[in-house]
């Protein structure tokens, strides 16, 4: 019997960075506690009031586009997407549908259908009191943009990753935050699952708002379906939502199709030709993930989970990046210093619950990258460089000179260490006849034992030069 097969098309909705909401001069403020303290006649839609088009989101979204690789859309328009909920103050919402901004594009190899604006709904409370349901207007009207994806992804792992992604691109863009603990950025998937190339029927899951949510929701309702064609059944065409405590999903409403919305342009807007407005074109990017962690494999040859921890935290990437500024091109250097930096200070950061006080200091960071010569060029152990590169990440100071006040400068003297060789077979004649029967293992206990005696600054490679030739003579 041949497997179910899913296909999955995502929507994600992000809040974007800007002063004002959409179409008023309302603040846009997602930190704000207090409610309907945002709100203005025209985003509660008071008779007479007239929208004006905010063209920093659309900025916004059009470099997103660019990022994407989409096609700008020269002529588009806003239309009044038509459905009652207590949460929509118009009794409509204001999106974009038969011209979106962007048409097509690429993200992580999943392909992109289109990306568009619409201003957010407000936010419906249901807990606050019993059997009542409260509405906060300050979220109403804030830039919304909407991302859709062809249906190509093939499971929840890639849809999580996907979404992972776009956050990180949104991020390196400035367009927002999408922090989907606060409701920045909403995952919807669209599910079905087939056999024998019969299509299946679409299923939307709604408002999933994280990633282990959004993994574990597609996980779950792949699973349903099948179990429902399994057993003979039929699946309903239908809006699902996702219990977080059964973790399983749950009827909603009937899926509503395009048509149900009676789209059509807005009235009060007017349309747009990006090509004539002067603040649209020439629009720049950063450099973006991809091409960071492109960057950091060609030029420093760095190990792909360590590219990611730079490409995923802004402040350990500026870190690194002045730190190779100290280096110049000493790749093995840097690889010594990336290595110390993404082993231990990043478990360091999370033990100290927050990046050490000492992180941007230009001095410190130069003193970190003498950590790293000095790795290199054997005057210090791998562990005396963890040691040195937390002391001054957390107190300051200069690595080279608290290594030589405290001893923890690596000997490599051959006539010093020879000594202690020596001394560590005289008093161990029992593990060094297991050296010469075959056990290798028991040379690896005299260097440790060696290290112990010179309070771990004997330089361990030549310790193990100097026993190997000591016991084959």
């Amino acid at each position: 019997m041949n497997a179910y097969t899913p296909t999955i098309g995502l929507e994600i909705h992000a809040e974007l960075k800007t002063n004002t909401k959409m179409f008023c001069d309302s603040k846009n403020d997602p930190d704000e506690k207090r409610p309907n303290v945002n709100i203005c006649p025209v985003c509660m839609s008071h008779p007479g009031t007239l929208p004006t088009i905010n063209k920093k989101a659309i900025w916004h979204v059009l470099r997103v586009g660019k990022a994407l690789g989409g096609k700008v859309s020269d002529y588009t328009e806003f239309e009044r997407k038509n459905y009652f909920y207590p949460d929509l103050p118009k009794g409509y919402q204001i999106s974009q549908y038969k011209f979106p901004l962007i048409s097509g594009g690429n993200l992580n190899g999943v392909l992109v259908t289109r990306v568009h604006l619409e201003e957010d709904t407000a936010r419906s409370m249901h807990d606050q009191h019993e059997h009542e349901t409260l509405v906060d207007f300050n979220r109403a009207g804030i830039p919304l943009m909407e991302l859709v994806t062809e249906p190509v992804v093939k499971s929840a792992k890639e849809a999580g990753n996907f979404a992972r992604e776009l956050q990180l691109l949104l991020r390196y863009l400035e367009a927002g935050d999408a922090n989907m603990e606060k409701g920045e950025m909403r995952v919807e998937a669209n599910i079905s699952v087939s056999k024998d190339n019969i299509k299946g029927t679409k299923v939307e899951i709604k408002n999933l708002n994280s990633f282990r949510v959004v993994e574990k929701a597609i996980e779950y309702e792949i699973g349903r379906q099948t179990e429902v064609l399994e057993g003979g059944g039929k699946i309903v065409q239908e809006t699902r939502g996702w219990d977080e405590k059964k973790e399983v999903t749950f009827s909603q409403r009937i899926k509503e199709e395009s048509h149900d919305y009676r789209y059509f342009p807005d009235p009060d807007l007017p349309h747009l030709k990006i090509s004539e407005i002067p603040e649209f074109q020439n629009i720049e990017l950063p450099e973006l993930p991809q091409g960071m962690r492109e960057r950091y494999k060609k030029e420093y040859g760095l190990k792909d989970e360590d590219i990611e921890i730079y490409v995923r935290d802004s402040v350990y990437a500026q870190f690194f990046e002045e730190v190779v500024k100290n280096l110049l091109t000493d790749k093995e250097a840097i690889q010594f210093a990336s290595n110390i930096f993404t082993t231990d200070i990043t478990a360091l950061v999370k033990s100290e619950g927050g990046y050490p006080k000492y992180i941007n200091d230009k001095k410190v960071i130069a003193s970190f990258a003498r950590i790293a010569e000095m790795r290199k060029e054997g005057r210090v152990s791998s562990n005396t460089a963890t040691i040195l590169a937390k002391v001054i990440l957390l107190n300051g100071g200069d690595a080279e000179t608290i290594a030589k006040k405290r001893g923890l400068m690596q000997k490599s003297d051959e006539g010093e260490l020879a000594a202690i060789v020596e001394k560590i077979i005289r008093e161990n004649e029992k593990v060094v006849l297991e050296y010469k029967s075959g056990k290798e293992q028991a040379l690896q206990f005299l260097i440790g034992v060696a290290m112990k005696e010179s309070k771990g600054s004997a330089n361990p490679e030549i310790l193990r030069d100097l026993f190997k030739q000591l016991l084959t003579n």
